[in-house]
């Protein structure tokens, strides 16, 4: 008896070490994102950046864009909030709805990553760093109840509102103290407490951009913004060296300048459009090589912090990860004579892919969609052709949906 008994006893202490090991070995996931306002990609590159550049030698660079496809239904305003709101929620502006600064009626049915860490791991803590209240208070949309109420746990925001410590001058000079006050909060907040998700914006970029274009000024203002990317960082390696936490960070913009003057932006030039990211990110895929776009991070930051988009919102996501596996990319559709030619890139060639078909738009307002199982063929094939002559709908909604990503793109006869 006295033998079963120890037998007992050391198995549960087998159990219980090996348990133990296996947590300490699992490392808790977080992440920074990271807004710098209005930097073209040129004019990032042509200042030394040391810091990021010491943060892209774990990860990467590359160049990137805004703007949705250009002259079709997804083309995006290059301003300041629409960008935002393109990585918080992984769409383009025909589903967020934001189309300028104003943030007069955000659809709030395309969540942001905020709300769906929320939603999926109400135990984890998310903060906000922001020269801009509008950011939480609007985009993110705390304590609205289209937004079911939505909490960020620590919110560092509002001074361009306080003119008593924050004179505001003509040369924006109150802007830079801001971004300072904020991102010293942001690297001090990081490294005593690792929130699990956090998001940094600092405005002094464009505000240079837009008062003296390509200018001294504004490549001075670039340095400064290195500068506070090293607080950051030095932050984070902090955490993971004493916490053996795993950070994923992501530095963007959130539009380009305008090629004549550098002054300003929201058109649709090449240089308006083309933005950049830095990205710590060791797994990086064929799409981060690729110019991806602002809403590729929402993905990327979902898969780090294994966040699980259910499969009718996955469908109206705009970005591919750039990290991991990716079964598709850079789908392509051409509707002529009642049918629909598909073409794709096959990344990871295994699998199948289902091709879906909705007629309707019902989930822009709160709805669900009837989507039909048009075709499966191998994701090797590249191609597909579907008959949507019995659908006379004039708008299409198609999804190709392979074992590791889903991409989608709309049809829309005027």
């Amino acid at each position: 008896m006295k033998k079963r008994f120890y037998l007992f006893s050391w198995v549960l202490l087998v159990m219980f070490t090996l348990s133990n090991a296996f947590s300490q070995n699992v490392k808790p996931k977080k992440v920074v994102f990271v807004i710098v306002d209005g930097i073209s990609s040129d004019s990032k590159e042509k200042i030394a950046t040391p810091h990021l550049d010491a943060i892209a030698k774990v990860g990467g660079y590359t160049r990137a864009h805004v703007g949705g496809a250009k002259g079709t239904y997804s083309q995006t305003p290059t301003i300041s909030a629409v960008g935002y709101n393109s990585l918080l929620t992984g769409t383009w502006v025909n589903k967020h709805n934001v189309w300028d600064n104003d943030i007069k009626d955000p659809n709030y049915n395309y969540w942001t990553l905020f709300r769906f860490l929320e939603e999926q791991y109400p135990q984890k803590r998310t903060a906000i760093f922001s020269t801009w209240l509008d950011n939480r208070t609007k985009l993110v949309g705390t304590n609205l109840p289209q937004t079911d109420k939505l909490q960020i746990d620590y919110s560092f925001d509002g001074f361009e509102l306080d003119t008593v410590h924050f004179k505001h001058d003509k040369q924006s000079e109150y802007i830079h103290q801001i971004d300072e006050k904020v991102v010293d909060e942001a690297a001090a907040y990081i490294h005593e407490n690792g929130p699990d998700m956090s998001w940094v914006y600092l405005e002094y970029t464009d505000d240079m951009g837009h008062r003296y274009g390509d200018s001294e000024q504004f490549h001075k203002a670039i340095q400064m913004m290195d500068d506070q990317m090293g607080r950051l960082w030095k932050s984070i390696n902090y955490r993971e060296k004493t916490f053996n936490e795993d950070w994923l960070i992501v530095v963007t913009t959130d539009h380009g300048r305008d090629a004549k003057t550098g002054k300003g932006h929201g058109g649709q030039s090449d240089r308006e459009r083309s933005t950049w990211i830095v990205t710590n990110a060791k797994d990086l895929n064929t799409n981060f090589k690729s110019t991806p776009g602002v809403v590729d991070i929402f993905p990327t930051v979902a898969r780090h912090m294994d966040i699980n988009i259910p499969k009718e919102q996955a469908f109206e996501v705009d970005g591919v990860a750039l990290t991991g596996k990716l079964s598709v990319s850079s789908p392509v559709m051409q509707k002529a004579a009642g049918k629909v030619s598909i073409s794709w890139k096959a990344v990871e060639k295994e699998g199948k892919v289902k091709i879906w078909l909705a007629t309707t738009n019902h989930f822009e307002k709160g709805g669900r969609e009837l989507y039909y199982l048009m075709d499966e063929v191998e994701v090797t094939n590249e191609k597909a052709e579907i008959d949507i002559s019995k659908y006379p709908s004039g708008f299409f909604k198609i999804v190709l949906e392979g074992k590791y990503n889903s991409v989608n793109r709309w049809i829309v006869e005027k």
